[in-house]
């Protein structure tokens, strides 16, 4: 067999039609059923977006791909934000009571509240949601955020919720063994304001308690 050993490079044909048969016997479909179909130029997108995705600098993506100039490199940096769009305007978001967040992606202040939640996603960063205040006020309550009506959150922060929860438990108990009714009160309410966040982000969850996600 030509080159068995695979010290040369792969013709280009030929590895087209190793990945469509490979694709075939694996029988790989899309969401409608259809064969999918692979091109190997998609991996190039692929790693383009995923560095973006990481904070590569893009200079050092552009040097990755061999891209000749930047306006080549920037299309993934769009994709990669489109990608991000997408997910937070389908995701499910509640504020500190458990209700939903609605924002019609189709709406008249769609770009506005998008380009006001990319912002914050840059300058702020919260280890359990998003802040929802105007991008014009500051915020004097440092990490009061579940006490906060501008506060958003979604199901990707169940973990941390869940961990939060566990600990204010911990504390309020010690709390009551101690009969200190300050630190109790104090901690109810962020508790109580947990516990219908949770309740809300669950709806989210497979029934084996994994995150579903939305593939597209």
């Amino acid at each position: 067999m030509k080159n068995s050993e695979g010290h040369e490079p792969t013709d280009d044909n030929v590895y087209r039609t190793a990945m469509h048969q490979w694709l075939k016997a694996c029988d790989v479909r899309d969401e409608h059923g259809r064969l999918v179909k692979v091109t190997p130029h998609q991996f190039r997108h692929t790693l383009g977006t995923r560095l973006i995705n990481r904070d590569v600098p893009q200079e050092v993506v552009r040097r990755i791909l061999d891209h000749d100039s930047h306006m080549m490199t920037a299309h993934y940096a769009r994709l990669s934000d489109t990608t991000i769009r997408r997910h937070w305007e389908r995701a499910r978001k509640v504020d500190i009571t458990g209700q939903a967040v609605t924002l019609d992606p189709e709406g008249p202040v769609a770009e506005a509240a998008w380009a006001k939640q990319r912002l914050g996603r840059v300058t702020q960063a919260l280890p359990n949601g998003f802040c929802g205040l105007p991008v014009q006020k500051t915020c004097p309550h440092a990490n009061a955020c579940l006490t906060c009506p501008m506060f958003v959150t979604t199901s990707e922060f169940l973990p941390q919720h869940r961990q939060q929860r566990q600990q204010l438990l911990q504390i309020v108990s010690a709390a009551e063994a101690r009969g200190q009714l300050r630190v109790i009160e104090m901690n109810q309410q962020v508790l109580g304001n947990l516990d219908r966040i949770i309740t809300a982000l669950e709806v989210d969850e497979a029934p084996d308690g994994t995150e579903v996600s939305d593939a597209g």
